[in-house]
């Protein structure tokens, strides 16, 4: 190896808070597949220092909706506030889905819905509420897919404020149509998906990628403030917006 392949010395994020949300159908304690592939995710985060905290949505009685409190719209319980907390905290956001008809699960878009309740939030500096914390998707299934799945939801994460790095996407799938499904135990002994290569890589860099840009951006105070602030916008600021009806 030369010097310019030498791998670097691993970073140390202790500091760094995550928070991991599994939009599986199962409820506990059955087997997640796609929990299975996020705890390889998780291992690697927590072995550089980055705190995770773990949620399986179906095990919450979270109301469907896009307000922030569902119980202030009709609803008897609802717990997305105090997960939602959790992620208000954290720096980065990883959200885990299996595929069904080629699509995320509905626990996966009613997250999305939930956190699209919070975009007319914002932070100390007027910007959307998400600014300054990264996203990160996961995908498991046995059937096409995958690159669809990541690409809505991590457009849905970008639009309401992550900032998204590169390589922000991992996935398994088997055979098309029913078959094994990643974690399943394999004849002999060992688990399937667990030799995919290309998983594992994809994994790897999702993990490091999300701690390295969620630490520059902490050491960065976040994203400038100028030209983004919603609060500046409605007190009208125009940040050199062409305009002329705002000159």
């Amino acid at each position: 190896m030369t010097d310019e392949t030498a791998v670097p010395k691993q970073p140390d994020y202790s500091g760094l808070k995550a928070v991991f949300i599994n939009c599986t159908l199962t409820p506990s304690p059955a087997f997640s597949h796609t929990e299975c592939l996020m705890d390889m995710v998780r291992a690697i985060m927590e072995d550089a220092g980055t705190s995770v905290q773990c949620f399986r949505s179906v095990d919450h009685d979270i109301a469907p909706g896009i307000y922030p409190d569902m119980t202030k719209h009709g609803f008897d319980h609802d717990s997305w506030p105090a997960i939602s907390e959790a992620v208000m905290a954290s720096d980065i956001l990883v959200i885990g889905t299996p595929i069904w008809l080629g699509d995320v699960s509905s626990e996966c878009r009613k997250i999305i819905e939930r956190l699209y309740a919070h975009s007319g939030e914002t932070n100390d500096k007027g910007q959307y509420i998400f600014y300054g914390k990264t996203g990160g998707v996961v995908v498991t299934g046995n059937e096409d897919g995958v690159k669809h799945c990541a690409m809505s939801t991590l457009y849905s994460l970008g639009h309401i404020g992550y900032t998204i790095p590169p390589q922000a996407d991992a996935g398994w799938i088997g055979p098309i149509g029913p078959g094994p499904s990643y974690g399943d135990e394999k004849d002999d002994g060992g688990r399937v998906g667990f030799d995919s290569d290309f998983t594992q890589r994809n994994a790897t860099f999702l993990a490091w990628n999300l701690m390295h840009m969620a630490h520059m951006l902490n050491q960065a105070g976040g994203i400038p403030g100028y030209g983004n602030s919603r609060e500046a916008w409605d007190d009208g600021t125009r940040y050199n917006h062409p305009n002329p009806e705002y000159r």
